[in-house]
């Protein structure tokens, strides 16, 4: 197996996978500046909810490290241009927001007047969302256990493994902590157009992990239920509003349809970091339209006319009717969300209160 991380502090440097060369090419940038940070997020150098909130804090640590400010005055006002920046790179995910305004609570909170020591507070959240994301995907892994069959075929959309967290995972994990477990398990993997999430990361990410699947189309979805047996369909998230109506890559939401008709179980799998209960209902989500040119080329050729129209939103809004139940590190939250999404979160604070008194 491979070993790779979706990204690291290295003293001062947020070391990064390139995943937009990979399956082919395993590369790691360096940043120092957070706008060179905010870039590589809307670039998609790094990916996925989890991770993505993790590398915006760590911009802000970087804005503070590398800050030529005299004072902690002239310090704040620089982060708190670094967050306009790093919070514009991809809106939809509600975890980058989250992890910028976790920061810089503690910033908001800290009446220091020494730079070092404000930098030192900024980093050390930094790692602390990182640390977290590693317990807490693993946590969902064991949740959504009981959920898995023994012998368990899975449907996947896009890429919600280490590539799109730290180090573990959460839809993707859940089928890694099923197959750790000993469960019998096989994937197909939807390819994710129009980026090919699923073709090139995914798919890369189960062969290290030594994991039977296929890579499909996404149009074939509805075959493969069909004549297939498909158990379950596991998909990550980017923002699940109060209601459950819940924002994740594009196609999502004609997989859901297509789960329903076939009466196949849908789960949302994510942390309560990526539940936004002041969002009452997916209407309210904001949705990232991307260049044209990932719909009109497929690498580096064009696969279209010339000169045609586009429309390419990055996500979709699945509804919450559609959702068999939404797993996180607090337990499995089941309709009506509007309830129960409240009590996993309430549940997840309780948890790691202890875990940091413990």
């Amino acid at each position: 197996m491979v070993e790779y991380r979706s990204l690291r502090w290295m003293d001062g440097t947020l070391r990064m996978l390139d995943q937009r060369l990979l399956p082919h090419e395993l590369k790691y940038l360096d940043f120092t500046d957070y706008h060179d940070v905010a870039k590589a997020i809307k670039d998609m150098v790094i990916r996925g909810a989890p991770a993505i909130g993790a590398a915006s804090a760590y911009g802000l640590a970087l804005a503070a490290l590398h800050s030529k400010a005299k004072d902690t005055g002239g310090l704040r006002k620089e982060l708190d241009d670094a967050v306009i920046v790093l919070k514009a790179a991809r809106p939809t995910a509600v975890n980058l927001a989250w992890a910028i305004d976790r920061v810089m609570s503690k910033v908001a909170g800290t009446r220091s007047n020494r730079i070092a020591e404000l930098q030192m507070i900024i980093l050390q959240e930094a790692n602390d969302i990182v640390d977290e994301d590693i317990h807490t995907d693993k946590q969902i892994g064991l949740n959504a256990l009981p959920l898995v069959p023994d012998n368990a075929t899975f449907i996947h959309h896009c890429n919600t493994g280490a590539l799109a967290t730290i180090e573990y995972g959460t839809a993707l994990g859940v089928i890694r902590t099923a197959h750790e477990h000993g469960k019998k398990v096989f994937v197909y993997v939807d390819e994710t157009r129009p980026r090919l999430q699923g073709a090139r990361l995914t798919s890369w990410e189960l062969k290290q992990l030594g994991i039977p699947h296929a890579v499909i189309a996404d149009s074939a979805s509805g075959y493969v239920m069909k004549y297939k047996k498909v158990d379950l369909v596991t998909v990550g998230c980017d923002r699940i509003a109060a209601n459950g109506d819940t924002a994740n890559k594009i196609g999502t939401y004609n997989l859901a349809i297509v789960a329903r008709a076939h009466c196949v179980p849908f789960y949302v799998v994510g942390p309560t970091s990526t539940i936004d209960l002041s969002t009452p209902n997916g209407d309210m989500i904001e949705i990232e339209e991307r260049p044209s040119t990932e719909i009109t080329h497929v690498g580096k050729e064009q696969i279209t006319p010339d000169d045609i129209e586009v429309f390419n939103p990055a996500f979709d809004v699945t509804p919450a009717s559609y959702i068999t139940a939404i797993i996180t590190e607090g337990g499995i939250a089941y309709p009506p969300y509007e309830k129960s999404l409240p009590e996993q979160v309430e549940r997840a604070k309780a948890y790691w209160a202890v875990r940091k008194t413990s």
